[in-house]
């Protein structure tokens, strides 16, 4: 619906504030749609087996990519025609400066391929692993390095079970499908296979797509239902959905760390995470930060390889890093410190706004393309409809109690100390409870 469709009750007329800036919310989504920043990004499929090929007959050679800076000149002018015109004493035209100056970054970044210049605007859009933010004890690398840690005290390294890639794409394809379909009642969304794609799946709000050569485990099949789909597809369609707001279904850049934290916490707060996927988040982290620092790609994929993922993995990992960036190292593309910087921030909100008893302030979450930010803006203008209730909410959100459980419990959990128990030590334990109870046993 169009922002100013007059069969909907204008909050305009409430705030005349609002009508110069619903206009420019509008020119804005317009403009932003032409910054695709992983489209613009994506290496070519071949390059994987020409490496993979070199590697294994013993002489690995350099990816050469050919990505090349995008022209965004036009872009960038009419941002910044728009961005000094905006009230930033106004909610809205706060929340919309923002995503316009999102928007200018990315469009800066994607002209600046392959020089600094594309990393410093990266990290500010999706952040920096060593960056110390003056709330919190730990970089997210030092979150990543803890979290490895943590799950080797659970499951030794090599120990961790292979997860067999048996399902062809369209086999998955088909399931994928039928988990999908019942949920999004009002807008269907295609699963198609797309041999070009160079990651496993990506979401969009009409169209999933799966990568034609790949092979697919069960695990993927319930980690894309929920990461890709419930999430990414969800939130973007509830944006489309939104009456006034436009920019609310357009996923501007400054949202991606919240959508993939939030993507990845629906894995975990569901079951679908699985060990090997965790600690390949929390070593993707590790692997950025050494790029980041002069590691060049084949020391990466190296890297990763050490760390027990297969030669496939290790090399698309190590893309991720490097797209965009310098093969040789220190410029590189800082989106894979998102997922678990935005996972770690989604799961303090969540908690927080459990404890302030603010579970509707959850749902609000799923209203579109947002930013944790965005909902303490966005929450005041509920009452006037210019923010609609979602459409699409993943089941496990529509319980917040049930959440509440999951997390409480897991916090409980962490005072328990693994390193002093064996398998050996709970005889043990049963034993000194026996002890201590000794003086109460009845007499022979």
């Amino acid at each position: 619906m169009h922002a100013l469709d007059p069969g909907t009750a204008n909050p305009a007329r409430a705030d005349p504030a609002l009508s110069p800036l619903l206009e420019f919310d509008a020119r804005i989504a317009k403009i932003g749609s032409k910054v695709r920043v992983l489209s613009g990004l994506a290496w070519p499929v071949a390059m994987e087996a020409r490496f993979l090929e070199r590697w294994r007959a013993g002489s690995p050679e350099m990816p050469a990519p050919p990505t090349q800076p995008v022209d965004h000149a036009a872009t960038i002018e009419a941002l910044d025609g728009i961005l000094p015109r905006l009230d930033r004493g106004h909610p809205i035209g706060d929340w919309l400066y923002k995503t316009a100056w999102s928007y200018r970054v990315a469009a800066l970044m994607l002209s600046s391929v392959g020089t600094p210049r594309f990393t410093e605007c990266s990290a500010l859009l999706y952040g920096h692993p060593a960056t110390h933010y003056r709330s919190q004890d730990a970089t997210t690398t030092q979150s990543a390095a803890k979290m490895l840690e943590i799950t080797d005290q659970l499951i030794d390294s090599r120990f961790v079970p292979d997860v067999p890639y048996d399902i062809p794409a369209p086999d998955f394809a088909a399931r994928l499908r039928e988990r999908i379909d019942p949920f999004f009642t009002d807008d269907p969304v295609q699963v198609v296979l797309d041999p070009e794609l160079a990651s496993k799946a990506a979401a969009g709000s009409k169209v999933i797509r799966i990568r034609a050569d790949a092979m697919f485990s069960d695990l993927d099949l319930d980690q894309l239902v929920e990461h890709e789909a419930f999430i990414h597809s969800a939130t973007m369609l509830n944006g489309k959905h939104q009456p006034w707001l436009r920019c609310l279904g357009t996923g501007a850049p400054r949202t991606t760390r919240t959508q993939e934290g939030l993507a990845t916490f629906s894995e975990i707060i569901t079951g679908a995470m699985d060990i090997n996927r965790l600690r390949r988040l929390a070593l993707r982290v590790l692997r950025l930060q050494e790029a980041l620092a002069g590691a060049d790609f084949i020391e990466v994929f190296r890297a990763f390889l050490a760390a027990g993922q297969s030669e496939v993995d290790s090399y698309r990992s190590a893309a991720r890093i490097f797209r965009g960036g310098d093969v040789r190292g220190r410029v590189c593309f800082t989106k894979d410190g998102a997922y678990l910087e935005g996972l770690l921030l989604v799961t303090a909100f969540v908690k927080r706004a459990l404890h302030e008893n603010r579970g509707d302030t959850l749902r609000l979450l799923f209203c579109g393309r947002v930013t944790l930010g965005d909902l303490v803006t966005l929450a005041t203008f509920r009452d006037s409809g210019l923010v609609a209730a979602p459409r699409y909410v993943p089941p496990w959100a529509r319980h917040p109690e049930r959440v509440l459980a999951t997390l409480a419990f897991s916090t409980a959990a962490q005072s328990l100390r693994l390193d002093s128990f064996s398998l050996q030590r709970f005889t043990e334990y049963e034993d000194e409870v026996l002890a201590e109870a000794a003086w109460s046993a009845p007499s022979a």
